[in-house]
């Protein structure tokens, strides 16, 4: 090795640890994660990863939308494929029975999937017409489904145009028609409710916006307020209330709408977040091409 090269080299490697210490402080300096915490790459055999849900055993499966499959990362670290000719299933979520729930993209569905992979359609259409592509859900306490219209067409699609306005629903458990509960926002996306059931949080990813509503007695949203001026894709809670962005890594906030920092990924759209694990405390970002975890002093509430 040369001198030029020597010296090159010396300071490439200086730059790689000084971006691998600014990184790990970058982490440290969050509350919420783990103490020498570091995010972990699990795989990156996907075509995009979207819609992790947690079952009652902390095991989380997403999905793989492009390719068509439910993929399943268990509380050991396993990786192994659930199920492939998954209705191009995006957002997933486990009602209280143990089934999956589905925003089934490729004919714009909603489906409950059971853990013998028989599937049952539970919302076909609105008033006849076709869903734009339900996103993102998240169930209440009595069964009933919160979920996000956006349109984003697909290459899979037959259709080239919208049927219907870009809203936010509700489908009652046992109903066969969702109702509207938000037709203000630009282009909704990701949805979760707290564990009382009294809060719902929605993002506006076309408006820049994270909105928090109060959740009326019949399921309607009441009191819409801004709880912050960003938007995201998926996101989540933790046991102390605060709230999870996917988009640009993974953007936190308290419960008082105070940003407590930023996860960042190699990747670069985090497309959604979930905890899982024996006990709860392992973030899963899928992200892209790829998968992560983190490990963190919180846990999920899921």
């Amino acid at each position: 090795m040369n001198k030029r090269n020597g010296l090159t080299f010396a300071f490439l490697l200086c730059f790689i640890l000084f971006s691998s210490t600014s990184f790990a402080q970058s982490l440290d300096s969050i509350k919420v994660v783990a103490r020498g915490a570091e995010v972990k790459h699990v795989a990156n055999n996907f075509g995009f990863t979207e819609g992790p849900a947690v079952d009652k055993s902390g095991n989380i499966y997403f999905t793989d939308q492009p390719n068509d499959n439910i993929w399943k990362y268990d509380t050991d670290g396993k990786l192994s494929l659930f199920m492939h000719g998954a209705g191009r299933s995006n957002g997933l979520y486990f009602d209280h029975n143990g089934n999956l729930i589905s925003c089934a993209d490729e004919h714009n569905e909603l489906w409950s999937i059971n853990m013998q992979k028989k599937k049952t359609v539970l919302l076909t259409n609105f008033r006849g017409h076709l869903m734009n592509g339900p996103n993102d859900l998240w169930i209440d306490a009595s069964g009933g489904i919160y979920f996000t219209d956006p349109y984003y067409p697909r290459d899979y699609w037959t259709r080239k145009n919208s049927e219907i306005k870009e809203q936010v629903y509700y489908l009652p458990k046992g109903r066969k028609d969702a109702v509207i509960v938000d037709s203000t926002i630009v282009k909704p996306n990701g949805i979760v409710g707290t564990p009382d059931g009294k809060h719902l949080f929605v993002a506006d990813i076309g408006d820049s916006k994270i909105y928090k509503y109060d959740i009326g007695s019949d399921g309607k949203l009441l009191n819409r307020r801004l709880f912050a001026p960003q938007g995201c894709d998926g996101m989540t809670l933790d046991n102390q209330g605060n709230l999870y962005l996917a988009g640009n890594g993974v953007t936190i906030y308290d419960a008082a709408g105070n940003k407590i920092g930023n996860i960042p990924v190699p990747s670069s759209w985090s497309a959604n977040v979930c905890f899982g694990g024996k006990n709860r405390d392992v973030l899963l970002i899928t992200a892209s091409e790829s998968v992560y975890t983190v490990k963190m002093s919180v846990k999920g509430v899921e």
